[in-house]
């Protein structure tokens, strides 16, 4: 089973220094301009790991990421009533396109 893991936005002093945290967790994505670190680490042992980060010299601040709070599923989401339509209209044009290759079809093995 997969550890669960939770994100993390580490601000360092220079980004060269970002290799360093390595050992942490896993990292996802180093910003040279804006000098932060995308990280994951365990969530089991997230508290002690950003009390150990937030000590280190090139560390400026430690963020939690929010993303695992945010609800994914959409259960009353209104109907988009364009979409409707245009499925609506594209399924008539179906009919009838599916109608007249039915009619020309029987018309020629008629002949």
């Amino acid at each position: 089973m997969r550890e669960r893991r939770l994100g993390l936005a580490v601000w360092v002093k220079h980004p060269r220094a970002a290799k360093n945290l390595r050992k942490f967790g896993t990292i996802h994505y180093i910003s040279k301009r804006l000098n932060y670190v995308a990280m994951y680490v365990d969530a089991n042992s997230l508290d002690e790991t950003i009390k150990t980060m937030e000590r280190l010299h090139f560390v400026t601040r430690v963020e939690r990421s929010h993303r695992h709070e945010i609800p994914t599923v959409y259960n009353n989401a209104k109907p988009d009533r364009a979409k409707e339509f245009d499925y609506e209209l594209e399924k008539t044009q179906l009919m009838a396109l599916t109608e007249t290759l039915l009619t020309e079809t029987s018309g020629s093995l008629g002949k």
